[in-house]
């Protein structure tokens, strides 16, 4: 790619760059993208960008946005694995509603919350780059979906509860392996590679190609995006090898218990805990011993954190 061309990684740009005002078309294109609706962005909410605590920052969104419906929606870039991301995925969620409702108001008040997860690690099983989920009710015995009464404009009218209860957008970018061809996989490149096509009339993409240009940048804005994509490499590079090793040692504990039993559930059951086992404990300790040379190098809690992946105790301890 050619330097003019290179742009600016998106989970950069949201924390740094799509606060403003001006840029909110970026991001406005992409949900526009993915709720199939245009969407236009009236104000950005309490985030993770101003949290007064180190630890509280790293476990918040990092935008939360209001619609021209008055619908709070969540945009949440994370780079390295939680073992409890979907638990993390509904206390943000749960924090969202109830930090815009007042006390002693109606419940006709709480807002519909749309959470968008971008992720750059495996969370799991499952071969797509997207997916969505969202609450129904359906009947035990009939299998009919359930409809309930609702007031609005003065008129009790039906509704069905997907219409009230967060929907969940879950983009696993490093599956993303297509040639881009409609709207969601153009922004799954970009997502991805730091592409976009020269000729994109996906929403958000034609104002990325303006606005988040590498070249553009002020001199000191690009020695920090140069040292947040190093640490990004050093991340990734300590991640890889622990994966490495922890496998590596799961599999050899798995096949020495299954031989010790000696049969084939034995075996089976080994390989696999082993195997998961062997990898939790390898990345853990591939971290710690990073954390250890960073802390040694006078590097702040809060960079070897981001680097890690580690808890403050957890490196305060080392």
């Amino acid at each position: 790619m050619l330097t003019e061309n290179k742009y600016i990684r998106f989970d950069w740009a949201v924390k740094r760059m799509l606060r403003d005002k001006a840029n909110f078309a970026v991001l406005e294109g992409l949900i526009t993208v993915l709720l199939g609706e245009k969407i236009i962005i009236t104000e950005l909410l309490e985030s993770e960008g101003n949290q007064n605590s180190s630890d509280d920052k790293f476990n918040r969104v990092d935008i939360k946005a209001k619609n021209s419906k008055g619908e709070i929606i969540i945009v949440e870039v994370q780079l390295t694995r939680q073992l409890y991301y979907l638990q993390r995925m509904l206390y943000g969620v749960s924090k969202a509603i109830t930090e815009h409702i007042q006390i002693g108001n109606k419940y006709d008040q709480v807002k519909k919350v749309y959470s968008i997860n971008i992720l750059y690690f495996d969370l799991g099983q499952g071969s797509d780059y997207l997916y969505h989920g969202k609450t129904i009710f359906t009947g035990v015995h009939t299998g009919d979906q359930l409809k309930v009464n609702t007031k609005e404009a003065n008129e009790i009218r039906m509704t069905v509860p997907e219409n009230v209860f967060p929907e969940y957008y879950i983009i696993r970018v490093n599956e993303f392996n297509d040639v881009a061809t409609t709207p969601i996989e153009e922004w799954l490149d970009y997502l991805k590679n730091n592409h976009i096509k020269e000729n994109t009339s996906t929403p958000g993409l034609q104002e990325a190609r303006k606005k988040l240009l590498y070249m553009t940048m002020s001199d000191s804005d690009r020695r920090a995006y140069d040292a947040h994509m190093d640490d990004i490499m050093v991340q990734n590079d300590v991640l890889d090898t622990a994966k490495m090793e922890g496998r590596a040692e799961g599999l050899e504990e798995g096949r020495a218990e299954g031989r010790a039993e000696g049969l084939e559930e034995g075996r089976a059951e080994g390989r696999a805990e082993g195997r998961a086992e062997g990898l939790e404990e390898g990345v853990q300790k591939k971290a710690l011993e990073v954390a250890k040379n960073l802390k040694s190098m006078g590097l702040s809690i809060q960079d070897i954190q981001r680097v890690t992946g580690l808890s403050k105790d957890e490196i305060e301890s080392l």
